[in-house]
């Protein structure tokens, strides 16, 4: 029975992985639709995200089922409820890829200098979803500590870029509503930084047992 749970509790890794990549895509996609104007990546990003919905269903009921047949010591139970919770916010980072993607055509035709450091934010988003998972699937604590201060770096880059357009709609030289868009595109990346702490925060708790207080509130 153990050899099959910990076969079982190796795949939910590899799937975890699996919609970890998935989350890297549809960011670094998003991102480049931002740059450029091109239907396919948009299009990339939407089939994307539906990939990450169908990859949560799917792991949500290997979870269940790891639950209800094999019944796990306290650790492992801990790794599987955490799981459970990951999924969650990996889902909802697909979400905010995707309504970077829907946003891009709107902004991609103006030359907003804001643009170089949203690549930036996105570059550093993938990162923290990277991270985050091999922290899950190595059981590193530290690698986990390391997402959750790296959220700093994304929120100073939003800061920057919400400064930026402060100032180019103060001088009226830019159209104020692709201003907006432009600074609700950063929003979402910045929600997804915050995504990317709730996971490590999450695979905490499947080392350590406890939880630290969630002070990330992206929207649900």
């Amino acid at each position: 029975m153990r050899n099959r749970f910990d076969e079982q509790l190796e795949q939910l890794h590899v799937e975890i992985i699996k919609m970890g990549a998935l989350c890297e895509t549809a960011i670094s996609a998003a991102a480049q639709c931002l740059q450029k104007e091109e239907k396919e990546l948009q299009r990339q990003v939407f089939s994307t995200d539906a990939e990450i919905d169908e990859k949560e269903k799917e792991i949500e009921s290997l979870c269940l089922r790891l639950l209800l047949h094999q019944q796990p010591v306290a650790g492992d139970l801990r790794r599987i409820s955490a799981a459970m919770k990951m999924i969650s916010d990996m889902e909802r980072i697909g979400d905010q890829a995707a309504d970077i993607a829907e946003l891009a055509p709107y902004i991609v035709q103006k030359n907003l200098s804001g643009r170089v450091k949203i690549v930036d934010m996105a570059r550093a988003a993938v990162g923290m979803v990277t991270d985050s998972v091999e922290a899950f699937v190595r059981s590193d604590l530290a690698l986990a500590e390391k997402v959750i201060e790296e959220d700093d770096a994304v929120d100073a880059l939003f800061d920057q870029i919400k400064e930026e357009i402060i100032e180019q709609i103060r001088r009226q030289d830019v159209d104020a509503k692709v201003s907006m868009d432009l600074l609700m595109a950063a929003k979402y990346l910045e929600r997804i930084g915050d995504h990317a702490v709730n996971v490590a925060e999450w695979v905490q708790y499947s080392i350590t047992g406890v939880h630290k207080s969630n002070e990330h509130h992206p929207d649900l």
